[in-house]
This record gives C-alpha cells, structure tokens and sequence, in this order.
C-alpha cells in the first residue's frame, strides 16, 4: 500500500504544472525606439528619437516580479537633421562626447494582477542619477508570430525636467519638462 501512495504522489508531482521561473528576454534593437517630446518655444511639440538601444529585461508573470536594464547609445540620437543632431549631442543638452550612453536600471516593478503597470528606476544622462517612474501604458507577453520564439513588448512613458540632468539650455523658452517614452520589444533569450 505504502509504494501505492508513493508512486500516486510522485505521479501527481510530476503532473502538476510547474511555477514559472524568471525568464530573461533580450531587448530587440531593430522595434525598440526611447523617445522624447518637448515644446519648441510654444509653437509646437517636438518628438525626437534615439536609433540604438540594448538591454535585457527579466520577466516573471506568476511572481509578479521583473527587472529591467536599457542601455541607449546618446549619440544615435535622430531629429531627423544633422545638424540638429549635432546640436543635441553637444555639451548644452547631452554632451555626447564625454557621455556616449544614457542608462536605466529598475529598482522595482509594480503589477495590477499578473500586468506589470509601472517600472521605477534609476535613469542616467549625462553622469547623473535620478529616480524615474515608467508608466506603462501597454503590454503583451506572447509567442513571436515571426520568428518563432517567446517575446515581449511594452510602450511605456515618463515625464522629467532636462534641468535636473543639467541639459536645461534655453529652457524655459524650449520646455524644461521632457516626455520620455519608449516603445520596447525582447525576444526570449
């Protein structure tokens, strides 16, 4: 009877869906765009984006728990002019030559049921460090159409003061508050 129990137990065991362990995506260079928005002497709202980013994020649904870490290379920043491109790059706003990456690091991920609804973390330009919250605005979690593997994506927005990291030039004729947004996709590693 004893080896009976045994062997049903173990069978259970076996048969019960196993928990979801921490599963790390690779961020996709070629869908992912930071972006950053502010008012040009009140005539309009520029949008500018970056062309190069990389990162992993670590995602884990059941545990309700992630991480996330972006590294953007500053100087493929595209306004979609050279010139102006140099403009940014200089030492007035991110002063390229001296800080050639802007960074992210999460601190926490904050979930509504299985949904990561919002990233806090740590955002780096220009040497310096300040905590930023990423709201996220959309999310899915699914297998890749494409290419066939487990991927994630995600669009999520925050708002900063480009004076705190000391690119505040001509502000506030060119708006000192920044929104940042990025849209992210990661491919399961």
């Amino acid at each position: 009877m004893q080896k009976h129990i045994t062997l049903v137990t173990l069978a259970a065991l076996l048969a019960a869906p196993v928990f979801a362990a921490p599963e790390t995506f690779v961020v996709d260079p070629n869908h992912t765009y930071p972006r950053f928005e502010y008012s040009h002497f009140g005539f309009s709202n520029q949008i500018q984006r970056f062309d190069k980013t990389a990162g992993t994020i670590v995602f884990d649904r059941d545990a309700r728990t992630g991480s996330v870490d972006i590294t953007i290379d500053a100087r493929s920043v595209d306004t979609g002019y050279g010139l102006f491109n140099k403009h940014i790059q200089g030492e007035d706003f991110l002063d390229t030559a001296r800080y050639p990456r802007i960074t992210y690091r999460s601190t926490a991920v904050r979930f509504d049921g299985d949904r990561p609804v919002a990233v806090e973390g740590i955002l780096t330009i220009k040497g310096i460090s300040k905590p930023v919250t990423l709201k996220i605005t959309s999310f899915q979690a699914m297998p890749h159409p494409i290419v066939k593997k487990d991927a994630i994506g995600a669009n999520a927005v925050a708002t900063i003061k480009r004076s705190e990291f000391n690119a505040g030039k001509h502000a506030p004729h060119v708006s000192d508050e920044v929104t940042l947004s990025i849209a992210v996709e990661a491919l399961k590693q």
